[in-house]
């Protein structure tokens, strides 16, 4: 049975979720899930999603991922938060609206602040706004009314440290400097990220399934283009996704040619298990994207709990020792480091869920 056919509670108890909740409001045209994974640790904290999902299962199996991911992204960090997720069903270049996103912050409201709203795919900082007008239980909004601003730039940030770090475990060097790099979707993270590899003086390959993006970019920062579907075949050190998840898997893991996989983008690995150990088998380093995209959560984190910038630059930089820390444990047990910053991850929510009790 797949994920999709999979019953709803079963799904729950499967991805050790708490609650699962559903939007329906069709005179704005809202159908949108919350997903609350665990909130050992703190409330619950997630982006907020808006994509044209094929289907309710399509759309719950990702609000699950996503939230569990939050989870493991905040243990890991030392953040007291929890995991959460909200996904809405729609285009959001043409489904979008003021009023759609203000009566899913009516609903964010009525869950009494179990549930805390942030950035995602097709979800920006006006729309956050808009989310806001409604309710108090929202972070990443801009600068001008008293949040963190952009966050693009922490995940980046966090994302570098991470590339730094296997660089190290595998070279001995952090530098990146002639290292080549292949930055797979053009996303605000993405093109962040391509800015600090550049000024690393690395040399770095864009791609992106939208040409025009692509071809723009590359003219920007002065870098090279790769087409969509020869990535996986290219010789480089460091395959960085930085749009949605998923493309490493099962059949991509066996022909990889990178000798790292550092990226911002969620839920990177497909079939999670069997994939990590290809690649460890295979000798590939690969990042925990949960660990090292975790600068978005860090500022959100910086901004609810009123701390400054400084917090949020300490907390990044220690991104580079966590993911040390990853790979020494992976290296020391052989096993994945899928599997060993899971246990890291995992040992922090048991120690403090004793600690609660």
């Amino acid at each position: 049975m797949s994920a999709s056919q999979t019953p709803i509670f079963e799904l729950l108890g499967q991805f050790g979720h708490q609650n699962l909740f559903f939007c329906n409001d069709e005179v704005v045209g809202l159908k949108a899930i919350i997903a609350i994974h665990d909130t050992t640790l703190g409330r619950a904290i997630g982006g907020v999603r808006m994509l044209p999902y094929s289907s309710t299962e399509e759309a719950i199996e990702d609000a699950l991922r996503l939230s569990k991911a939050i989870t493991y992204k905040s243990a890991i960090t030392g953040l007291n938060l929890g995991g959460g997720s909200a996904v809405i069903l729609g285009n959001h270049r043409i489904d979008k609206s003021e009023v759609l996103l203000r009566r899913l912050g009516q609903f964010i409201e009525g869950l009494s602040g179990n549930f805390i709203a942030s950035i995602d795919v097709g979800i920006g900082q006006r729309d956050l706004e808009h989310i806001f007008a409604e309710t108090s239980h929202v972070a990443g909004l801009p600068k001008a009314i008293n949040g963190g601003g952009d966050t693009s730039v922490f995940a980046a940030q966090g994302v570098l440290y991470g590339i730094k770090a296997s660089l190290k475990e595998l070279y001995g060097s952090d530098s990146l400097a002639g290292r080549k790099v292949i930055v797979h979707g053009i996303g605000s993270v993405g093109e962040r990220l391509i800015e600090m590899l550049r000024d690393e003086n690395s040399r770095v390959y864009v791609s992106d399934i939208t040409e025009d993006r692509m071809l723009k970019t590359a003219a920007k920062y002065k870098v090279e283009t790769i087409a969509f579907d020869k990535v996986f075949d290219f010789d480089c050190d460091v395959y960085a996704p930085c749009a949605l998840g998923g493309t490493v898997n099962p059949e991509t893991a066996a022909k990889m040619q990178c000798k790292i996989i550092a990226g911002a983008a969620n839920n990177q690995l497909k079939e999670e298990l069997i994939t990590s150990n290809i690649l460890h088998e295979r000798g590939i380093l690969y990042a925990p994207d949960y660990l090292i995209n975790a600068g978005a959560l860090v500022s959100c984190y910086s901004e609810i709990q009123g701390y400054g910038a400084d917090h949020t630059e300490f907390v990044i930089k220690n991104i580079y020792n966590a993911t040390r820390e990853v790979f020494q444990k992976s290296k020391q047990e052989n096993i994945s480091s899928f599997q060993a910053a899971n246990q890291i991850a995992e040992k922090r929510i048991f120690d403090i869920r004793k600690l609660k009790r």
